[in-house]
């Protein structure tokens, strides 16, 4: 075997990205766990349904049936409507291990998510280029999903409808 060294940046990956959703925090906070959830998909719209067990120590997995699948990783925190993080492999099939966090606060009338996706392994050359893009999609899709939840519901409220 021939040695080899790395450098850090080589081990490691980060992805920082703030959104802001027109939208209340409660109401952005279910989307955000809809659109990691049943409503995922891959940037090309092939949809790609995740389950997302939100509690502490919940699985984040895709499930392909009959027992099969991939494990992307555990619920590691979780605050409603405030704070989402898990930590694992994620999209990953050899040895690293990420952090991924969610913080929602109050924001403009609306709510202002800090997104953070940091990783250290040995981190492939296609998941390196394609993070980011995979990322800004299913934040992008949480964002519509909110503000089409909170369009509606402020619609039926102005027709006095109150239920949801």
């Amino acid at each position: 075997m021939i040695p080899t060294t790395q450098n850090i940046e080589n081990l490691t990956l980060s992805v920082t990205e703030e959104i802001h959703v027109r939208a209340p925090l409660d109401v952005t906070f279910a989307a955000l766990l809809d659109q990691l959830g049943p409503h995922n998909e891959m940037t090309d719209g092939t949809p790609m349904p995740m389950k997302l067990e939100a509690w502490p120590g919940g699985r984040w997995y895709r499930d392909l049936g009959d027992n099969n699948g991939h494990f992307w990783g555990h619920v590691q925190a979780i605050k409603r409507p405030t704070l989402l993080e898990i930590s694992g492999p994620l999209f990953m099939s050899y040895p690293a291990v990420s952090n991924v966090q969610y913080r929602l606060s109050e924001a403009d009338g609306g709510t202002l998510i800090k997104f953070h996706h940091a990783a250290l392994g040995l981190i492939s050359e296609d998941h390196r280029k394609g993070v980011s893009s995979g990322w800004g999609h299913i934040n992008e899709g949480a964002r519509k999903r909110a503000e089409a939840s909170s369009s509606s519901s402020s619609s039926r409220m102005a027709a006095g409808d109150g239920s949801r």
